[in-house]
């Protein structure tokens, strides 16, 4: 059984779209506005072109350098990162050199299906494998689930920022392996090693480089990951989930790979969209911005 989904992030205490359009959207992390370009938002903005400019910083890109443009007076109100919470967890709030900020909001929606899954499992302390983990959200929401996590980046820095949050988190004592490694490599010396997982999450980029410059290409290393991703599994996994950013590739493609588990072992999968639905404050508003497409399976 399976069916497609729009799962759907809304406004929060620390988190909120508050516009978007014309390839660029208007967010509030805390108590920080940002605008930032996202190709996805093509339509017209709601605000008006002073909204836009009272954001507390701007990113704009020169050719392939981009920065942050931090309005004068609010230095100190941005700092160098901040802190929020979503869903329970808290995050480190740092504007990267690639417009990123360290929190993929959208994903809040499968760390609540990550808790419900776990908390209606009968398995005590089953064990999660996440790939391509980055700062941690599915990790420190599958460990407060009560679940033991091992977490592989190949991003050291990604590696200590999600460190960071686990203790900010409160989530520092859980049982959490943090792996630099190659998601490739690590999952080959794990079949190798015969070790079992109860679930596997993966965010697979569409291009990266391993811990030692290992070359990652989704087109030409997705289909094995999986395969080999699906030889690690127990004879009674709980849940498969595969995120994905590409540009390109439907959340059908993701689908296919997962059919063989909904053979084997009943249960249901889960394919569609992530998407965040603009704060609605007086304005024409409740659009959805597409924001990754995602494909699940649960016993």
């Amino acid at each position: 059984m399976s069916h497609s989904s729009i799962l759907i992030t809304k406004p929060s205490k620390d988190y909120e779209l508050i516009d978007s359009g014309e390839g660029e959207k208007l967010e509030r992390f805390g108590d920080v506005v940002l605008s930032r370009p996202d190709p996805q938002a093509l339509w017209k903005k709601n605000l008006s072109k002073d909204v836009w400019e009272k954001a507390d910083a701007i990113f704009s890109r020169e050719g392939k350098d981009g920065q942050w443009k931090i309005k004068a007076g609010q230095k100190d109100k941005i700092a160098e990162k901040w802190n929020v919470e979503l869903n329970g967890l808290k995050f480190i709030i740092k504007p990267t050199a690639f417009k990123h900020t360290g929190l993929f909001p959208e994903q809040s929606v499968n760390w609540e299906w990550l808790k419900r899954v776990l908390e209606n499992s009968d398995k005590k302390e089953p064990e999660i494998l996440n790939l391509f983990g980055y700062t941690g959200g599915a990790t420190l929401a599958c460990a407060k689930a009560g679940a033991k996590v091992v977490h592989v980046d190949a991003s050291n820095a990604a590696l200590n920022w999600a460190k960071e949050n686990a203790e900010l988190s409160g989530l520092v004592d859980k049982p959490i392996r943090w792996l630099l490694d190659d998601a490739r490599v690590f999952v080959e010396r794990e079949i190798k090693r015969g070790r079992k997982y109860d679930a596997i999450i993966m965010d697979p980029p569409a291009f990266g480089h391993g811990a030692k410059k290992e070359l990652w290409k989704i087109e030409e290393h997705f289909i094995e990951l999986v395969e080999h991703c699906l030889t690690l599994l127990t004879p009674s996994p709980l849940f498969f989930l595969i995120n994905g950013y590409s540009a390109g590739y439907s959340a059908l493609a993701y689908k296919n790979n997962l059919l063989i588990l909904e053979k084997k072992f009943g249960g249901k999968i889960e394919t569609g969209e992530l998407a965040i639905e603009e704060a609605n404050k007086g304005q024409q508003s409740g659009r959805l911005l597409p924001a990754g497409i995602f494909a699940r399976w649960e016993k």
